[in-house]
């Protein structure tokens, strides 16, 4: 009995023995061999995997010019605008138009009650008998005194005297005629006539009112020809030039339309860094409106070739562009410094930073690191391009 316990302890020895073996990865009888093949699997397992590109991915620096487009803004005005003013005072009677009504010029636009200026004409006419009866007297006086004055019965100063007199009769006559053609000017002025041809903007009297000398009446505007007033940076107005083609987009319209470049100021407004430019805009069928607010664009030509890449390819971190290159197989961060920027082809300047030969990631990756290995393939592998689209894109 005591032998058969023996027995069955040797057993259990052996046994725990062997499976030491097989966990320390080498059994008894096992070679080498075997266990270095069992390394190197490990360390395959461990082997970096290259990063795979398209060649739609990557993007070369292309030199190519970048017109660049200049934008201000401003209301459309109606640089041909009358202001109709009352050029006698009294009570406005009639006026023939209303807002929004087509004038020529010359036309009669209303009619101002001239009551007030028949009486004060009447009064200036009094006037100028009076003046001219005193005249008529002045003169019979100092005629009877130059003779007097030749007898040597009045003395020179006398005379002086009546001929001062004469001046005053004959200034007094001068000043109550000239009086009365002002008043014949007033019942002239008394009919409102239309300055130009144009659209009734606006009526600041109504018949019935009471119109003072000067005081406005109408506003008359002129369509056929309007003009944008904006302003430019003292910067960027170097860049333009009178008779320079415009596009402009008008609120309402759904094109653009063409004007030109009229003036520019000499000088910029007080207080800002801008300057007035003005845009002149034709407009014979009369779409447009004063007052409208608009958007003038200009084409700026560009004479230079320059080293551009996809706006998509330039990232930035705290306030520092970059892009991922693909140099000796490697990814590679490289800090760019951009020039110009084209919105509209999506693409910028790169003025430092780059070499007309690299080879530039055309888009913004996550978790990319410098130094990974990276290739550029025709087309993905499944496996590779299952890998790549599990990887998220930067916004």
């Amino acid at each position: 009995m005591k032998k058969r316990w023996l027995l069955v302890g040797g057993v259990v020895v052996v046994a725990a023995g062997v499976g030491a073996a097989m966990v320390g990865g080498v059994l008894p009888g096992m070679g080498a061999g075997a266990a270095g093949t069992a390394a190197k699997g490990k360390d395959e397992a461990k082997k970096e995997v290259a990063l795979e590109f398209t060649p739609a991915e990557v993007a070369q620096p292309q030199r190519q010019r970048m017109p660049a487009q200049l934008e201000f803004s401003g209301p459309l005005v109606a640089p041909s605008t009358a202001i109709v003013r009352a050029k006698t005072g009294g009570t406005l009677l009639v006026l023939n138009v209303a807002e929004g009504s087509r004038v020529v010029a010359g036309q009669v636009l209303g009619r101002i009650d001239l009551a007030e200026q028949t009486s004060r004409l009447a009064e200036r006419s009094a006037s100028i008998e009076s003046a001219r009866a005193s005249l008529a007297q002045a003169e019979r006086t100092h005629a009877s005194n130059e003779r007097l004055a030749q007898q040597q019965f009045i003395s020179p100063i006398a005379l002086e005297n009546s001929r001062a007199a004469l001046d005053t009769a004959r200034a007094t006559l001068q000043a109550a005629q000239a009086a009365a053609d002002t008043t014949r000017i007033g019942l002239r002025d008394g009919t409102v006539v239309a300055p130009i041809a144009g659209i009734v903007a606006k009526r600041h009297v109504l018949p019935g009112e009471k119109v003072a000398v000067e005081q406005q009446v109408l506003t008359l505007v002129d369509l056929a020809r309007l003009e944008l007033a904006g302003a430019v940076a003292t910067h960027e107005v170097g860049r333009l030039a009178p008779a320079m083609p415009v596009q402009v987009q008008v609120e309402g319209l759904d094109q653009a339309v063409t004007g030109r470049i009229a003036r520019i100021a000499p000088a910029a407004e007080p207080g800002t860094r801008s300057i007035g430019v003005t845009i002149e805009l034709a407009n014979p069928k009369e779409v447009l409106r004063a007052g409208q607010y608009a958007v003038a664009k200009v084409e700026l030509v560009d004479t230079t070739e320059r080293l551009t890449l996809p706006a998509a390819a330039v990232g930035s971190t705290s306030g520092q562009n970059h892009v991922w290159l693909i140099e000796n197989g490697q990814l590679a961060r490289r800090a760019v410094t951009l020039g110009r920027r084209d919105d509209r082809a999506a693409r910028v300047e790169v003025l430092e930073g780059l070499q007309p030969d690299s080879q530039v990631l055309a888009a913004r990756f996550d978790n990319l690191r410098e130094g990974a290995k990276a290739t550029v393939v025709a087309s993905r592998a499944p496996a590779v391009a299952s890998a790549a689209a599990s990887t998220p894109l930067l916004k």
